[in-house]
C-alpha cells in the first residue's frame, strides 16, 4: 500500500525585522484574515486528508471510543431548578439532541412549565452554533439570547416576548453577547466588538422597539489593554463597566433605575490594583489586592467606596490563603479560599466564621447559582477526579450538606474503582509543584509499564483543578495514568504562583512541566515510550515549548488551538487580542520581553531534531489563537525534524476556538487524541 505522502507547504520567505534583528518567515503567506484564499483553504484540506489517512488504522478505535464516550452520557437528562424571583429556571436534554432546551416554571416540580428557548432549533440548520448569554428583564416578560454562528465569538443578540412566544424586531450585532437590563424593562447595555481585532471597547445602550442604528454609545475605551464586560450589582440597583488589564482593574457604575445617566468611575483606577466590587444593600464588598497579593476583602459604603482610604477590612490578607471569591447573602457571606492548592469555603456570620468540609485528597469545587440573597443556604457544586460533578444545597446555619444531584455516568463505573493523589515534585530551583493523579487501581503498576498522559496549562493565573471527567475513565480503563501538572503559571499555590510563571519567568512554567515529567519516569509511575502530554490554547504553547525543550522525554504530544507564533503575534496588533497580552507575556517591541519571548516561543526555535508523535488540531474560525499559527509551526516541524513519527494537523473548517459545538460531535475531537494516543502504546 502505498503511503500518503504528507503536504509540504512552499516557502516565500518574508522578513520581519524588530530591535535591528531580522527573522524570516517562510510561512508568512498563510495568513489571510477573510479565509478565504483558496491555496490556504486546499492546504487544510490536504491536511486534513493526509492526517485521516495517515490515521486510518486508528479509525475503528476512534469510532469505538466515541460510541464508548456517548454511551456514558444520560441521553435524558436535566439541571436542577433554581429560583429566581417568581420562577424556577431549569434546562433539559433529550434523546440524541446536541443542545438544550430552557424552562421556566411556577415551583421547583415543574408547574405551568413553559418553554423559554429551544436551542435545537436555533442550531438545526447551521455547521455551527453557540449560545451565548441569556437573560431575562426585570419585570419577567422578555428573554434575550446571543448566538454565535461561526465560532469566532462574535455574537448577534435576540429579544422575545415570553407570553406570546414572539421575536421582537430588535436584532443587535457584532457584540460580546452579553445583555444588561435597567429596571425600565424596555433599555439594555451591551458591549460592541470590533471585527478585526475582536475586542470590545464600546458600551452602547439599546431602547427596545428602536433600530440599532439609534443606540447611543455611552463609553468608549481607549486603552485596548483592557477586557470589557457589563454586569449588575448583587442587590441589582447598580450596572457596572468592568474593565480588566491582566493588571489593572477599573470599574464604572450607573443607577439601575436611571439608565440615562452618564457611567462614573468606582474609585480612581490606579495602575496594579485589581479589585472586584460588588454591593447588596447599603455595603459595597470589594476583593482587593492593595497592599494584598494573595488579596484581601474590604468594604465601604456609597460615601466612601469612591476613596479607596476610606475602606474597611473584613478579611485580612494573609501571606498563605489566597482570596479567590465570594458570594454574599443578606446574613451570610461566604469566601472561597485556596490554601496549599485546595479550595476551601468559609461561611461568615457577623463575628462568626466557620468552613464547609470536603474529603478527598484533591477535589474541585466551586459556588453555584445562588441568585436570591435573602437565601439562608447556597448550593455549591463539587468534583474530584473519582467523584461526578455533584450539586450540594448546603445549610449556612449548620453548614449540613444535601445532595441534590450527582452527575450519572452510565455503563459500569464504580469510584471505589480509582485512587486519586496530590503529590508535590521539587523543580529545578527547589520549588514544591502540585501534581494530581488518578488511575484504576487493578491496573496500577509502579514500574514504567503505565501509559501516563500528563496535562498541563499554565497562564494567566488559570488553576486548572482536579475535576471528574467520564472521557477521562476510556484512558483509566486502558490502564493509562491520567497527571494534571499544576505549574507555574497558574494559581494553584497563591498569587506568586501566577507572577512566576509569567512574562520574564515564563519559563518556569516549562521547566515544572518537564520536571514533573522526569519525576513521573524517575517514580517509575511511566516511561518515556509511554508518556504523552496535551495542552490547549496556552497549554498548547506549552505543548511547542516542552518539545523543543525536551522532545526525548515524550512519545506523543497533542497540542490543540496552540499559540506558537508567539513573537510575530505579540508585535502585530491588528490580530486579535494582541495588546490585552502584554501584561502575560510582555511587550516585544521592548528588547528584554522580546528576547524573553524569542528563546521559548516555539515556532521560533524549532529545531533541526527528533520530535515526538505530534497531532495538532486547530478551528479555522478561531478567534484567540488564529488559524495560521498551527499552520505554520507544522509546516516549519514537516521542514526540520529529522524522524518519521507521526506529524498530523487537523483543521475543523467550521469551529473556532472551543472546538466543536453540541454535546455529541465534541466528543469526536476527544476520541481522536485517546485514539491517537492509545495506538501508540502498542
Amino acid at each position: 500500500m502505498t503511503q500518503p505522502i504528507a503536504p509540504i507547504a512552499r516557502k516565500i520567505p518574508h522578513q520581519l525585522t524588530t530591535h535591528n534583528e531580522t527573522r524570516i518567515d517562510n510561512y508568512y503567506w498563510m495568513r489571510d484574515d477573510s479565509r478565504s484564499d483558496k491555496e490556504i483553504l486546499a492546504h487544510l484540506t490536504a491536511e486534513n486528508d493526509y492526517c485521516d489517512a495517515m490515521l486510518a488504522n486508528q479509525k475503528p478505535l476512534q469510532e469505538e471510543l466515541f460510541e464508548e464516550l456517548k454511551s456514558r452520557i444520560c441521553k435524558d437528562d436535566n439541571t436542577v431548578p433554581v429560583k429566581d424571583g417568581d420562577y424556577w429556571y431549569h434546562s433539559e436534554v433529550s434523546g440524541d439532541d446536541e443542545y438544550a432546551r430552557y424552562y421556566r416554571s411556577d415551583d421547583n416540580i415543574g408547574t405551568n412549565k413553559h418553554l423559554l428557548l429551544d436551542v435545537n432549533a436555533l442550531a438545526a440548520a447551521q455547521e455551527h452554533f453557540e449560545l451565548g448569554d441569556m437573560s431575562i428583564s426585570s419585570d419577567d416578560k422578555l428573554l434575550s439570547w446571543a448566538s454565535d454562528l461561526d465560532g469566532r465569538r462574535i455574537y448577534t443578540i435576540y429579544f422575545k416576548d415570553i407570553a406570546t412566544d414572539k421575536l421582537l424586531n430588535d436584532v443587535l450585532a457584532n457584540t460580546e453577547g452579553q445583555v444588561i437590563w435597567a429596571a425600565d424593562n424596555k433599555t439594555v447595555f451591551y458591549v460592541k466588538k470590533d471585527p478585526q481585532t475582536l475586542l470590545g471597547t464600546q458600551v452602547y445602550r439599546h431602547t427596545l422597539g428602536t433600530p440599532q442604528s439609534d443606540d447611543v454609545m455611552v463609553y468608549e475605551e481607549e486603552d485596548h489593554s483592557f477586557y470589557m464586560s457589563l454586569s449588575k450589582s448583587r442587590d441589582e440597583s447598580l450596572i457596572f463597566i468592568n474593565l480588566e488589564a491582566t493588571e489593572t482593574t477599573d470599574t464604572l457604575f450607573i443607577d439601575a433605575t436611571a439608565p440615562h445617566s452618564e457611567f462614573e468611575p468606582l474609585v480612581d483606577a490606579i495602575e496594579g490594583h485589581e479589585y472586584d466590587a460588588d454591593k447588596l444593600g447599603d455595603t459595597f464588598y470589594i476583593i482587593s489586592n492593595d497592599n494584598a497579593t494573595n488579596f484581601k476583602v474590604m468594604t465601604a459604603t456609597k460615601e466612601t467606596v469612591g476613596d479607596i482610604d476610606q475602606w474597611q477590612t473584613l478579611i485580612a490578607h494573609r501571606d498563605n490563603v489566597l482570596i479567590e471569591d465570594i458570594e454574599i447573602f443578606n446574613d451570610f457571606l461566604i469566601v472561597v479560599e485556596r490554601e496549599l492548592g485546595q479550595i476551601r469555603f468559609v461561611i461568615h456570620r457577623g463575628n462568626e466564621s466557620y468552613p464547609i468540609e470536603f474529603s478527598d485528597p484533591c477535589y474541585y469545587a466551586c459556588l453555584a447559582d445562588n441568585p436570591e440573597p435573602e437565601s439562608t443556604s447556597a448550593r455549591i457544586y463539587y468534583s474530584s477526579l473519582t467523584t461526578p460533578g455533584s450539586l450540594f444545597n448546603v445549610d449556612l446555619t449548620t453548614t449540613a450538606q444535601t445532595l441534590l444531584k450527582e452527575q450519572k455516568v452510565l455503563g459500569e463505573f464504580n469510584r471505589d474503582d480509582y485512587e486519586s493523589q496530590r503529590l508535590f515534585v521539587t523543580s529545578r530551583d527547589n520549588e514544591q509543584v502540585p501534581i494530581s493523579l488518578v488511575y484504576k487501581k487493578s491496573l496500577f503498576k509502579q514500574d514504567g509499564t503505565n501509559p501516563v498522559l500528563q496535562y498541563g496549562y499554565g497562564a494567566y493565573g488559570i488553576t486548572i483543578d482536579p475535576n471528574f471527567s467520564f472521557h477521562t475513565l476510556s484512558l483509566l480503563n486502558r490502564g493509562f495514568v491520567y497527571v494534571i501538572a499544576h505549574i507555574r503559571g497558574g494559581e494553584m499555590l497563591g498569587r506568586h504562583w501566577y507572577e512566576d510563571g509569567k512574562k520574564e519567568h515564563k519559563q518556569n512554567t516549562f521547566n515544572d512541566f518537564i520536571d514533573i515529567s522526569q519525576y513521573l519516569i524517575a517514580e517509575k509511575i511511566s516511561h518515556p515510550n509511554k508518556l504523552f502530554a496535551s495542552g490547549g490554547s496556552a497549554g498548547g504553547l506549552l505543548m511547542g515549548a516542552i518539545i523543543n525543550q525536551a522532545p526525548q522525554l515524550y512519545r506523543g504530544v497533542g497540542s490543540h488551538v496552540p499559540f506558537v507564533d508567539v513573537v510575530t503575534t505579540m508585535l502585530d496588533e491588528s490580530i486579535p487580542l494582541t495588546t490585552n497580552e502584554y501584561d502575560e507575556w510582555g511587550n516585544p517591541n521592548e528588547l528584554d520581553a522580546y528576547n524573553t519571548i524569542k528563546a521559548y516561543s516555539p515556532i521560533d526555535n524549532v529545531a533541526v531534531q527528533a520530535y515526538p508523535n505530534l497531532l495538532v488540531t486547530t478551528g479555522l474560525h478561531d478567534s484567540q489563537v488564529q488559524y495560521f499559527e498551527p499552520m505554520k509551526w507544522v509546516a516549519k516541524l514537516r521542514e526540520l525534524k529529522t524522524n518519521d513519527n507521526l506529524l498530523v494537523f487537523k483543521t475543523d473548517m467550521e469551529s473556532g476556538h472551543a472546538g466543536a459545538s453540541g454535546r455529541f460531535k465534541s466528543l469526536e475531537e476527544k476520541a481522536l487524541e485517546m485514539a491517537f494516543f492509545i495506538n501508540l502504546c502498542d
